[in-house]
């Protein structure tokens, strides 16, 4: 029934923003200010001024970027040929649309790096039970004395915090209660714009299906995170093992987590700037090299952040705390002692933390390849300016995560390695969308040549 009355509103949004864009005067209006934008003669002001937005969003990323971004679908709004804004309703709805959609992606990576946090702290197992809605938490003694015999029934309670008292039950209990309801606020904080830009008709069907897709899998979050903490509260097979969510749980946890906020990164940069940077064919080519490589490497920063949730799920941080070998040796000898042999690559400690530090090393080189072999090429400034922010921090990360292993995995470390790995992603994400093709109307009216003023 809801999908059915979503559909119905947004086509009629969608009709309702091509007759606004038929007859509204005051678009008509933003079009007339710069007549020259569309003339012969004034195709690289255009590009300039469609670009302005996009050299702020790289050197000031606060407070005017999104009014200087939001100039961009005015200027080409007119000249669409082959361009599919996915908000037509103006400037002002773009901005709003924008700042919403950017404010969604940083809660995201907000409750990634809390997640984290809670991880490191041992403190996601401290909540015996889940409501789908919430509950208040415990507000006198009787009530935290309730919750805390509940968690002395638990496997972690029995096998490492044996003899907890209630205010270090308290500090984990709240760890975890504030993970769950950081995520709920943000499914209202999502959920109550998305309800009034449908009403207003700002957001197209293509948007709306886009952000209802993961808006889906936000919702999905907090069922997985349930199913991760479940296999946690369940007694380990072995007497000697230590009680921890399964791997295979906590890695689908995580990895949603970076697919909805790669989503709404993109999607956010797809409304604020509807064309790529280009102001001639020649950086719009360079752009298309870059992409070539940027695509694959991009997928094996994806694959080395997953193989890191297995590093989480397995503890395997806290094993061969030394580097560049593991512990005597270069390859440790039970790295396939396993059966069946499959099992490894996702449950043997040893084999886990190896297949990620080879990942972690191939893409830090890969990424180093990328600059080398882009470093004479015809670029846009601010592609330039991504490739460098990108091996920056992808060196960065690569030393954080050498750190946090051979500093036995503290907190503060371990929390900054999993926020640079969303980092690095944020950068591969926007690189990818700054490369992309134009639109046919804007290859056009590009010279062949940047033009010097």
């Amino acid at each position: 029934m809801f999908g059915r009355q979503l559909v119905s509103i947004l086509r009629r949004s969608k009709l309702q923003n091509c007759l606004s864009n038929g007859s509204s005067s005051s678009s008509s209006r933003v079009f007339n200010q710069r007549p020259r934008f569309f003339s012969s003669g004034g195709s690289s002001g255009a590009q300039r001024n469609a670009l302005y937005g996009f050299r702020s969003l790289i050197k000031d990323f606060h407070k005017p970027w999104l009014r200087n971004m939001s100039t961009t679908a005015s200027v080409t709004m007119k000249n669409k040929e082959g361009l599919k804004l996915l908000v037509t309703a103006g400037p002002r709805a773009q901005k709003m649309v924008g700042i919403w959609l950017f404010g969604s992606a940083a809660w995201v990576f907000s409750m990634v790096v809390l997640g984290g946090l809670t991880r490191l702290t041992r403190s996601g197992l401290s909540m015996t039970d889940w409501k789908f809605t919430g509950t208040l938490p415990p507000l006198s003694d009787e009530e935290w004395l309730a919750e805390f015999e509940k968690y002395k029934q638990s496997p972690e309670y029995k096998r490492i915090n044996k003899g907890m008292s209630v205010e270090d039950f308290k500090f984990i209990y709240w760890m975890e209660y504030a993970h769950r309801m950081w995520g709920r606020a943000l499914g209202i904080m999502f959920a109550l714009p998305f309800s009034y830009f449908l009403r207003k008709g700002y957001i197209t069907l293509r948007l709306g299906l886009r952000l209802s897709a993961l808006f889906s899998l936000g919702a999905g979050q907090g069922l997985i995170g349930w199913w991760m903490v479940k296999s946690g509260l369940e007694e380990p097979k072995s007497e000697y093992a230590q009680p921890r969510v399964s791997p295979y749980r906590l890695t689908a946890h995580l990895t949603s987590a970076f697919v909805i906020y790669c989503g709404l990164l993109w999607t956010a940069l797809s409304v604020v700037m509807p064309e790529p940077p280009a102001e001639s064919l020649a950086w719009v080519r360079g752009a298309a090299k870059v992409k070539r490589l940027a695509l694959p490497i991009s997928i094996l920063v994806g694959i080395t952040a997953v193989s890191g949730a297995f590093v989480a799920g397995n503890d395997a941080g806290r094993a061969y705390n030394t580097f560049p070998m593991m512990g005597d040796n270069w390859i440790p000898n039970d790295v396939f002692s396993m059966e069946p042999f499959i099992r490894n690559f996702f449950e043997n400690t040893s084999t886990v933390q190896l297949d990620h530090r080879i990942l972690a090393i191939a893409t830090l080189m890969s990424i180093g390849g990328l600059w080398w072999s882009t470093r004479k090429l015809d670029l846009h400034p601010a592609v330039r300016l991504l490739i460098g922010n990108t091996i920056g921090m992808a060196a960065l990360q690569v030393t954080l995560g050498i750190s946090t292993l051979i500093s036995y995995v503290p907190v503060s470390l371990g929390t900054a390695h999993q926020a640079g790995a969303l980092t690095l992603l944020s950068l591969v994400v926007l690189l990818n969308h700054t490369t992309r093709r134009p639109s046919m109307s804007l290859l056009k009216s590009l010279p062949p040549v940047t033009r010097t003023p």
